[in-house]
């Protein structure tokens, strides 16, 4: 089975990589804008025609799409969520109509949800930020393709490899620096008092790799989560006792972001039990020593 991975550098898409590549008879081909790729592509740019000729001599069974922008101002996000995915069901149509699409989307498209409950896919998506609009944008293109295609919506992923541009990430690179420097702090977080459902990078890499190799054809949308809702706080408190950091945390109350526009998120998962026989096998305790540890810097105990 040839499956081709495209963002297959970045964060969601090296984990997915790794995973495929431990399948046995699986050819895995990546695309991207990185030198080594197989396919030197970049989907925000790209025209369909050329896309389509490239992927045509790839000739892939699947696809899963990882490419996407998480910052860099509402052009760059256009082009990358909503209009990248557009263009790839376009060459798909063309050059592989019977592979199957697998798209990373994310729980940013719900937007405002009820507090205290968990979204299904049938909740209607409210996204708040010009980022979740269009995710939900390139989400609704992969849905209305008329492909064998499924969108995993994605919560807040973590776990090892975290990157700066997230929360996980950039608190681990800001703990790093102040004990390898000794310095005593304060380190500094915004507002902590939301509610986020996070789900360790691994059991996302699973899902999309029982997502493209299931036998049926799958429901359009497919929440890929943790199923419980905890507090932010929580996540950075049991990353600072990973550390072993001694020093003060001090939280920004009240700081703007989207914390305040979306103060809970917690997706329900028994779609993907039932459609993937799927479920998520690692704790935030075991994602938090992970993601330390992944460096190679011991992890303390977590209490």
């Amino acid at each position: 089975m040839r499956i081709l991975v495209l963002g297959s550098t970045g964060y969601l898409g090296g984990h997915i990589a790794d995973r495929l590549r431990a399948l046995p008879g699986v050819r895995l081909l990546t695309g991207g804008r990185h030198p080594d790729n197989d396919l030197r592509v970049d989907l925000a740019t790209i025209a369909p025609s050329a896309l389509a000729e490239l992927v045509e001599l790839a000739a892939p069974d699947a696809v899963v799409n990882c490419v996407g922008a998480a910052g860099g101002g509402a052009l760059a996000l256009v082009e990358a969520n909503s209009r990248g995915p557009a263009v790839l069901c376009e060459a798909l149509h063309s050059a592989a109509p019977t592979a199957r699409l697998v798209h990373l989307g994310s729980v940013a498209e719900y937007g405002p949800t009820i507090l205290g409950e968990q979204t299904p896919e049938e909740a209607p998506a409210r996204p708040v930020s010009v980022y979740g609009a269009s995710k939900l944008a390139g989400s609704l293109a992969v849905a209305a393709s008329g492909l064998d295609a499924v969108v995993l919506r994605v919560t807040d992923p973590v776990g090892p490899g975290a990157p700066r541009a997230g929360l996980p990430g950039r608190l681990t690179a800001e703990l790093r620096d102040a004990l390898r420097l000794d310095l005593p702090g304060p380190v500094q977080v915004d507002d902590l008092s939301a509610h986020r459902d996070f789900v360790d990078v691994r059991d996302v890499a699973t899902a999309a790799a029982l997502a493209l190799t299931a036998p049926r054809p799958l429901p359009p949308l497919l929440n890929i989560g943790s199923g419980h809702a905890v507090p932010v706080r929580d996540l950075v408190h049991g990353l600072v006792r990973a550390s072993g950091y001694r020093g003060r945390v001090e939280e920004a109350l009240g700081a703007v972001g989207r914390s305040p526009a979306v103060p809970w998120q917690c997706a329900r998962i028994t779609a993907a039990r039932r459609e993937l026989g799927w479920q998520p096998t690692h704790t935030l305790h075991a994602s938090l020593t992970a993601l330390w540890s992944a460096d190679g810097a011991p992890a303390r105990e977590l209490r």
